[in-house]
């Protein structure tokens, strides 16, 4: 109803383009549970994604309603599936994408799994979907935009996919607002950084300190992960995930950015906004990512037109 020139219901829980691409170019999908808004839906639109499926509260939508939003996405050139790997997202994916090769629909998936709380050695398939999901779907859109093919598309998001990396800290868990459960038990002056989408635990509680001695640690973190050279060029985005004020997430970057570069980085892409968010729970995530020379394109040059990503194209 806010963003009526931008996006539409195409049918119960699928959220779709206002105004379509031409089917020509291939479309980009994405599912996942409410609670998190603006993601997933806050981010169909030009440049973005073409259809959100939208779940229950933390809850992944079914199959069934996934495999129709396929249908309304058929087209020659095929459908990019975004997937965040978290077990009811990939089950519902999986058991759509079945059922729409049988129905002659072609569609592919790409796998999110930024999170490293589960440790650097981690298997991916162990690694969940964080909110680097979202820098994902402004660079496939843009490249969709082009005209790239489905096969190119993929490569330049697992491209992007593998040189990223999330790291989320909480300082209160939120609550579920069906039952008013709080989802994990985080006493007064303790954090963990690691914990999940949901607030599933993660890396340990520990004593709460200052902002700029969490980013330190996160940076730090996200470093050993990626391992990046000096000179390469990152992105930098600070996401607040419910409760933590504009301002605290303004000083974790500021020290994050300034971390980066005493690391003989390049900071050429940052952000400091909510873009997937856990109901109302306190702490942010910190996505850091290595980028290319036509990640960083998409990324900036690139027009997009969402209710809650807007660029201006060069």
């Amino acid at each position: 109803m806010a963003y009526p020139e931008i996006v539409k219901l195409a049918a119960e829980n699928i959220v779709v383009r206002t105004n379509p691409k031409d089917e020509g170019k291939v479309a980009i999908v994405t599912l996942g549970g409410s609670g998190h808004e603006p993601a997933l839906s806050g981010f169909v639109g030009e440049g973005m994604l073409d259809c959100s499926v939208v779940g229950d509260v933390f809850a992944a939508p079914g199959a069934q309603r996934l495999f129709q939003a396929l249908q309304l996405m058929k087209r020659e050139a095929g459908i990019l599936l975004v997937v965040l790997n978290h077990s009811g997202d990939v089950m519902s994916a999986n058991m759509a994408c079945q059922l729409a090769e049988r129905a002659g629909i072609k569609v592919k998936q790409l796998l999110t799994h930024d999170d490293i709380s589960a440790g650097i050695d981690a298997p991916v398939n162990d690694r969940r979907g964080l909110a680097g999901c979202v820098p994902l779907f402004k660079i496939l859109g843009a490249a969709a935009e082009e005209g790239k093919t489905l096969d190119e598309l993929l490569e330049i998001g697992e491209r992007f996919n593998n040189n990223m990396a999330t790291l989320a800290v909480a300082m209160r868990s939120c609550t579920h607002p069906q039952n008013n459960a709080t989802i994990s038990d985080l006493p007064d002056g303790i954090m963990e950084i690691g914990m999940g989408q949901h607030g599933e635990g993660g890396g340990g509680q520990t004593p709460l300190v200052s902002a700029d001695d969490t980013a330190i640690q996160m940076v730090d973190l996200l470093c050993q992960q990626l391992k990046p050279a000096t000179g390469d060029k990152v992105m930098l985005i600070i996401n607040g995930v419910g409760a933590t004020t504009q301002m605290e997430l303004n000083i974790v970057f500021r020290k994050a950015y300034k971390e980066l570069e005493a690391k003989g980085l390049q900071v050429v892409f940052g952000r400091i906004q909510e873009i997937l968010t856990v109901q109302e729970q306190a702490g942010f995530q910190m996505i850091i990512a290595i980028l290319d020379e036509d990640h960083i394109d998409y990324l900036k040059n690139k027009k997009a037109d969402s209710p809650y990503w807007t660029t201006i194209g060069k």
